[in-house]
């Protein structure tokens, strides 16, 4: 195969993949228990239309299939790169513990006193933004620490892919002490936090999710001949002048950040940076100029897939979309531990 038929090829899948992401992003907005017509869709964009259709179209199912497909891509982008850096297949944006350090952010904020209420039987976080911040500040900590030891000690990819491990046992032990001691509402409203649900997007987290993702993306495109280096190790790496332990440090803070980002928004949703990346490579290759913008594309198909399956099975209620990312990440993970074990 000649490198424009290379070429081509990925630009093929990459255009799939769009298509994709464009037929199941109308499909998610056109259905649900208020139906709205696939033909009434660009009327309702341009400003025309049903008003009813427009409050439930701008108002909520477009805030959040943005979040949805921006939250799934920082994913997949973030997977790919700390699968690269870390040399570890299975490592996932949540192996630096950001997804633990969110929760126990999350469960502070609220033992503290962010305001929550109950509405007919739901909680309601009456402060979303207080624990939107606590929640970053704790996903982000796991990841300051663990980078700093890295750069103290010299840790080697599979210490920090340990060290991430470890800090989510401890975030679990601490989020777990802070549930001990909360009262009947305070517990809900911490579990109502931790499943990953898109519903709670609004345009303003969006443009943030936005700005954090496409600054991050170019970035790590900018990088990819860099990745590339990375994945034959490092010695070849800084033969070709690749500061590797500079750009490994870099790179999974980065890919931390976005990740910390989405999680305080959106919260827990796990293994979409597990599946898109290795998807991608079995059909696209490790080249890292196509990886990571297909990547991007395979997790926000994959979260906006989700995320129509979790509203749709069983409407009028909404499933948490992170029970159904879960239920197709385990199985992915389990297969990837079996084929590694095997060649050994």
């Amino acid at each position: 195969m000649d490198y424009h038929s290379y070429v081509r090829r990925r630009v093929f899948i990459g255009l799939v993949l769009l298509a994709a992401v464009l037929a199941v992003s109308f499909f998610s907005i056109s259905n649900g228990p208020y139906g709205i017509p696939l033909r009434e869709i660009p009327k309702v964009i341009l400003g025309g239309g049903n008003p009813d259709d427009r409050l439930v179209l701008i108002g909520i199912r477009l805030p959040r299939i943005v979040a949805g497909l921006l939250v799934g891509a920082s994913m997949g982008v973030a997977g790919a790169v700390l699968q690269c850096y870390l040399r570890n297949p299975l490592a996932t944006p949540f192996t630096m513990g950001v997804s633990n350090g969110a929760m126990f952010g999350a469960s502070l904020a609220i033992i503290l006193g962010a305001g929550y209420s109950l509405n007919s039987g739901q909680v309601f976080l009456n402060s979303p933004y207080v624990v939107v911040l606590f929640a970053f500040m704790g996903a982000m900590a796991a990841t300051v620490v663990i980078l700093s030891l890295a750069r103290l000690r010299g840790l080697s990819p599979e210490a920090i892919v340990l060290a991430g491990v470890a800090m989510s046992s401890l975030f679990v032990a601490l989020t777990t002490l802070i549930q001990y001691f909360a009262n009947e509402l305070q517990l809900s409203a911490m579990v109502y936090w931790s499943f990953g649900n898109l519903s709670r997007a609004t345009w303003g987290e969006d443009t943030a999710l936005t700005i954090s993702f496409g600054l991050i993306f170019i970035y790590f495109l900018i990088k990819r001949w860099d990745l590339n280096a990375s994945t034959m190790g490092d010695e070849v790496a800084k033969s070709v002048g690749v500061n590797i332990t500079r750009e490994r440090l870099i790179g999974t803070l980065l890919a931390a950040f976005i990740t910390s980002v989405s999680v305080a928004f959106v919260g827990v949703i796990g293994f979409i940076g597990l599946i898109a990346p290795h998807s991608m490579r079995l059909v696209g290759g490790g080249d890292y100029s196509f990886l990571i913008p297909l990547s991007a594309l395979a997790g926000a198909l994959l979260l906006v897939s989700a995320d129509a399956l979790a509203r749709l099975i069983v409407s009028p209620l909404n499933l948490p979309v992170g029970v159904i990312t879960s239920f197709l990440g385990a199985p992915t993970f389990i297969y990837l531990l079996v084929k590694m074990e095997g060649r050994k």
